[in-house]
């Protein structure tokens, strides 16, 4: 039988350092991406890729970058399913207690511990504050002893004082009670990636997982927050956005390409995905280029 909770991970800095920094620029091996947890708080920066986030009971789709932070033993899976040539994952992990009980009580910090607390239902941080933190986060890297502990909490105390994030699981995270198969998870995930320009029925999701069609929509609610036809849509979507970002090809192409089947139904799942319409998101796009 399946382990469906979620797998403890050791959290080994280098010797001398109480923060672990790391940096990937290739597709993130398939026996690191599994469900787990650890105390050590983790902070991601992905500068240009495309992945999923699992984040206790939050699913979704990012394209192009993103910037988390997750709390001390919060549940997550691996994020980066491909990264492009010049795209790169940069990770932070540091322990709550890094800088010691005394300095919990200093005023000076009184912020940057708030945002940890807030970090445990995981924070998704938006374009404006990421322009900026990105870049100080891949070059904490390069930092060593006291400098690097300075800077990063430079860097959490920029995203201490921004109001320009999404807190993942508002409603919390029961760790006891939301179990995960990991597995399970992947599988659905994959053969929507494969199929997703098509039309997926819930008797052929459920039969392809081996579960009846009640069963399965129960469970793919519980575990991700969302029902299936949800989540296809938002998967869609995200792909939508990156045809809109590279290629040439009308909106009413990109629409149908794909797996809308109806191009006012894809401009009303495309507004409430990304918060506005894909002509205006590509118009967007194009104003930043010139």
């Amino acid at each position: 039988m399946l382990n469906t909770k979620p797998t403890f991970k050791k959290i080994t800095p280098n010797f001398g350092s109480s923060i672990t920094t790391i940096e990937k620029t290739k597709k993130r091996k398939r026996s690191e991406a599994f469900w787990h947890f650890h105390p050590e708080i983790e902070m991601v920066y992905v500068n240009k890729g495309k992945g999923r986030r699992h984040i206790g009971n939050h699913l979704s789709y990012f394209n192009n970058s993103q910037l988390i932070l997750i709390g001390s033993n919060l549940p997550h899976n691996g994020f980066t399913d491909r990264l492009t040539s010049k795209g790169k994952e940069t990770m932070v992990q540091f322990h709550p207690d890094f800088l010691g009980e005394t300095l919990k009580t200093l005023p000076e910090l009184k912020n940057i511990f708030q945002l940890l607390e807030r970090a445990k239902k995981g924070i998704l941080f938006k374009p404006e504050i990421k322009k900026i933190v990105g870049p100080k986060i891949e070059k904490l890297t390069k930092y060593t002893g006291i400098k690097k502990i300075t800077k990063l909490l430079e860097i959490l105390e920029l995203l201490a004082l921004t109001d320009d994030y999404v807190v993942l699981n508002e409603n919390g995270y029961v760790f006891e009670t939301q179990p995960q198969d990991s597995n399970k998870i992947d599988r659905i995930f994959k053969y929507v990636s494969k199929n997703y320009q098509n039309h997926i029925t819930l008797d052929e999701i459920a039969n392809y997982v081996s579960m009846t069609v009640p069963a399965f929509c129960r469970y793919f609610k519980k575990v991700t927050g969302k029902t299936f036809t949800q989540f296809v849509n938002e998967f869609r979507v995200f792909h939508a956005t990156k045809l809109l970002t590279e290629s040439q090809s009308s909106i009413t192409d990109i629409c149908f390409e794909c797996g809308f089947n109806n191009f006012s139904h894809f401009n009303k799942v495309f507004s409430e995905v990304i918060g506005k319409s894909a002509s205006k998101y590509r118009g967007e796009l194009k104003a930043m280029v010139q």
